[in-house]
């Protein structure tokens, strides 16, 4: 399935839940979907837990100009 044909299928979604269950049930489903599709990542082996925790490097800044 082409990522156009997934982001019609998640608007429309959005789209029948905002329009019958009110906004709070679009941001349910607004939130439920972004964690569906993390976890998707994890499966798919794109996303590695460490990504969400890295520290930042503290060294210093290359500033060209």
């Amino acid at each position: 399935m082409s990522m156009a044909m997934v982001g019609m299928v998640a608007g429309m979604a959005l789209g029948f839940a905002g329009y019958f269950g009110g906004f709070g049930a679009f941001l349910l489903v607004a939130a439920l979907g972004a964690i569906g599709f993390v976890v998707g990542r994890f499966a798919d082996g794109d996303l590695e837990p460490g990504d969400f925790f890295r520290v930042r490097d503290r060294g210093e800044r290359d500033r060209r100009r």
